[in-house]
């Protein structure tokens, strides 16, 4: 049996910048591609500072997590990468409420970068179970 790769796209979240996919879905599993503070019908970074980077990224994952036909509940990893640590606290009350709508928490990762795409300060990236 053949495993099957679909490729994941949509308008709802910032276009990929570069040679890579929003998401990919293998079997029950997606795989979002880091999720950036990126406005999509504009796709220029979302002003403001940490909070209104976090909050866009966010929604972004959200839409490519439903254009792959699972959900924010069904999310059970996630890498976090930040510009500063010293944003973890604004970070973790942010990610909380997102993710309060899921039974659990994610695993997840948070680490500190030298630099990001495009100077943002935040970006995301996860693992979810896709429905059939």
């Amino acid at each position: 049996m053949s495993t099957i790769i679909t490729p994941v796209s949509t308008p709802n979240a910032s276009l990929a910048i570069g040679p890579y996919s929003q998401a990919i879905k293998v079997g029950e599993f997606v795989f979002v591609s880091g999720c950036m503070p990126i406005v999509p019908s504009t796709m220029q970074i979302v002003e403001g500072g940490i909070e209104e980077q976090a909050k866009q990224a966010l929604a972004n994952l959200k839409a490519v997590l439903e254009a792959s036909s699972s959900s924010v509940g069904k999310v059970v990893k996630t890498t976090v990468f930040l510009k500063n640590m010293d944003h973890f606290a604004t970070i973790n009350k942010i990610y909380e409420e997102f993710f309060s709508v899921s039974e659990h928490k994610p695993a997840r990762s948070t680490v500190e970068v030298a630099r990001l795409p495009r100077d943002v300060l935040f970006e995301i990236e996860c693992i979810g179970v896709a429905t059939k």
